[in-house]
């Protein structure tokens, strides 16, 4: 071999590696992971401090743990089989429901790709959004409901209504195959718990006490701050729907 042809073969590896579609790209991974953090930042505690200076002094604490507590159980349900009857290959069931294969990720590692970023970190983008939908929920019922109740309301809810849902409009179903788009949650997440929390607040009735009682919000700083916090959030909640770091 002479010198020129080693010189050329040693300067091919010195060349930047060009990216392929099958290679993650980095970028567009560092910024889902940023508005992963920022969603979750709505809720813990964006959502839990706007809630909880709207209630009396007596059930702050209540209103907070109900949204962190909410945060907990939807991750392990998440992980326990959601995600996978959202998001995986339904068969036959694909209209109305996903399928198993995707229960506890099972030999999943970075080298599994939704578009070109891994979907570990889409795994948990979209749990975010499944977290904050029945926290949302909270303020329906503020003030109302046992912890305890809560917590298999939000279950039970986040498995009869969040998870067929989002499987018919993200995880392509029927309203997908009908052409329905929601970008970032408008029908699956905000729509969904509007009327959830609509519709408890009608079963559960008034406060007690209620109209004859005052009942004004015991700390309005904090309600202004997780204003704030969820404005702030938003940003991930919007600007990460899109998964890349473009013009999007």
């Amino acid at each position: 071999m002479t010198i020129h042809k080693l010189i050329a073969l040693t300067s091919l590896f010195l060349l930047p590696q060009l990216a392929t579609a099958e290679e993650i790209n980095q970028a567009n991974t560092a910024w889902v992971l940023t508005s992963t953090a920022l969603v979750l930042f709505m809720t813990i505690p964006g959502l839990s401090l706007f809630y909880g200076g709207l209630v009396r002094s007596k059930n702050v604490l209540s209103v907070l743990m109900q949204c962190f507590a909410i945060t907990c159980l939807v991750s392990l349900m998440w992980l326990a089989g959601v995600y996978s009857f959202i998001f995986a290959d339904g068969g036959d069931w694909q209209k109305f429901l996903g399928g198993g294969a995707k229960i506890f990720l099972p030999d999943m590692s970075t080298s599994n790709l939704i578009g070109d970023i891994p979907e570990t970190v889409y795994f948990m983008f979209q749990m975010t959004f499944a977290i904050i939908t029945p926290a949302l929920i909270v303020g329906g019922f503020a003030e109302r409901m046992k912890f305890s109740a809560m917590l298999w309301f939000s279950a039970l809810w986040l498995i009869v209504v969040y998870m067929p849902i989002c499987h018919w409009i993200w995880g392509g179903g029927w309203l997908a195959d009908m052409g329905v788009k929601d970008f970032a949650g408008g029908i699956v997440i905000h729509i969904n718990a509007g009327i959830a929390a609509l519709v408890a607040a009608l079963v559960l009735g008034p406060r007690r006490g209620f109209p004859t009682v005052a009942m004004p919000p015991h700390n309005m700083t904090m309600v202004v701050t997780g204003a704030g916090m969820l404005w702030f959030g938003w940003f991930g909640f919007n600007g990460g729907s899109a998964l890349t770091a473009d013009g999007s």
